[in-house]
């Protein structure tokens, strides 16, 4: 069911938006991940050292790993391994929210250069590092380990839809059965970084086909990227069955029966897990301006027989049964 216009920036009884199909906090809390997500699974999905050993077991692409640092490496050591490099990626093995995450895209004489043109010193990546290490952008606070990743050479097709960073794609997968997606697309608001809540802009993608289907920039529908002015009616996600594909198979790599899986588009190798998440958000209802709710409780009315499903035929079934045409 489509949503209207009124839910965004207005006050809606508890009551219409559970009428409407939307899932909210208490709910997908209480029902979806408490219900469907053991606890014993989360450290493959909240490590992401973690999540790149299991996503290699079952043969899911993700960005090349350069480095792990396990324990607070020397300035020496950190210097050696990006020397080399022109363009790399810092980043946290326990951060969320993007947080803590370092994108460098060249090099400037001694300083390093970042999407926004900004330059940070030799010193202020160590400085960073260093901060990683003591657990300033992990969940709880706790210690964490550094990872040092290639940087993405995301398909061209997104040049125009994203503004000094990379877009990643969000599909929410329940027991196996991809069942929603998205589009974030960066802008000069959220400072270069796909977090909706910093500024990107959220563009639903219908099932079916990988179009745009609707987009919303802090809850407000938006037509055109704010920066590029590119219109996101013409926007197509190449490639869109083999990425849902890799969203479905994260069902079996993670063992968990809700979770939301952010993908990448690389030029070369295609779609790339860059993590997957057992706590999604719902902000995805608001992107596709469709509720959650209606969908997984359908999911949930299956037989065992459905439910047992191989990836290929939870796929063919999704991109069918939650096309936009059908208004689900």
């Amino acid at each position: 069911m489509q949503l209207p216009s009124f839910l965004r920036g207005g006050l809606v009884s508890p009551f219409k938006l559970r009428k409407l199909g939307v899932l909210g906090m208490n709910a997908r809390n209480v029902h979806y991940i408490a219900r469907y997500n053991d606890r014993d699974k989360y450290p493959v999905v909240d490590d992401k050292l973690n999540t790149k050993r299991a996503a290699k077991r079952y043969r899911i692409p993700v960005p090349e790993l350069i480095a792990a640092f396990e324990t607070q490496p020397s300035r020496t050591r950190v210097m050696q391994v990006i020397e080399p490099l022109q363009k790399f990626v810092i980043k946290p093995a326990r951060g969320s929210g993007g947080k803590g995450i370092l994108v460098i895209v060249g090099r400037d004489g001694d300083d390093y250069v970042k999407p926004s043109g900004s330059k940070v010193t030799a010193l202020d990546i160590q400085r960073h590092v260093s901060n990683i290490h003591s657990g300033l952008y992990s969940l709880g606070g706790k210690p964490d380990r550094v990872m040092i990743e290639a940087l993405v050479d995301f398909d061209p097709v997104f040049e125009k839809y994203s503004f000094e960073g990379v877009p990643d794609i969000r599909v929410i997968v329940f027991r196996g059965f991809p069942v929603m997606a998205m589009l974030r697309c960066s802008t000069h608001d959220s400072d270069g970084k796909a977090n909706l809540h910093q500024g990107a802009v959220g563009v639903g993608i219908d099932l079916a086909t990988g179009k745009a289907s609707h987009a919303v920039q802090r809850g407000l529908r938006v037509d055109i990227h704010p920066d590029t002015q590119m219109p996101f009616s013409d926007l197509e996600v190449p490639g869109w069955k083999d990425l849902v594909s890799l969203a479905a198979s994260c069902y079996e790599m993670t063992g968990l029966g809700y979770l939301g899986c952010d993908i990448v588009l690389d030029h070369k190798r295609g779609p790339l897990l860059l993590e997957a998440n057992a706590r999604p958000g719902l902000a995805i209802q608001i992107a596709n301006g469709v509720g959650l709710r209606t969908r997984l409780e359908h999911i949930e009315s299956m037989d065992l027989e459905q439910l047992e499903k191989n990836v290929e035929e939870r796929v063919a079934y999704s991109m069918d049964y939650f096309a936009a045409r059908n208004a689900r």
